[in-house]
């Protein structure tokens, strides 16, 4: 059963920096790609960034030169460094994993920033 963990959220002064980290597990098979994407509270799930097999990557608009997502195949791991938080970064982040037609999704990791 292929399955994917959060780690590294946690509460940021604006300004700060986070690593988010992501390891999968129960699959032989490199997933076509990974990414993240985030929840705040009375919205609705958004994209935030994606990496391919191939190294390609994209991002929101809103994050774009304030965060790096990179991915480990050796360790079935994606990170997302986050620099320069702000209060509206505020949300629960998941990862996510396309494998063989199907986006596995992790349990979330809560990212606050304080102003």
């Amino acid at each position: 059963q292929v399955q994917l963990v959060e780690s590294g959220g946690g509460l940021v002064q604006t300004g700060g920096s986070l690593r988010l980290s992501c390891a999968a597990s129960g699959s032989p098979f490199r997933f076509a790609y990974m990414g993240w994407y985030r929840e705040a509270p009375g919205k609705q799930r958004e994209f935030v960034a994606t990496v391919t097999s191939g190294g390609n990557t994209n991002y929101a608009d809103s994050v774009k030169g304030r965060f790096t997502i990179s991915r480990d195949d050796a360790k079935n791991a994606v990170y997302l460094q986050m620099n320069s938080l702000k209060p509206e970064d505020t949300a629960v982040y998941y990862c996510v994993g396309f494998l063989q037609g199907t986006n596995y999704w992790g349990q979330g990791t809560q990212v606050t920033v304080s102003s």
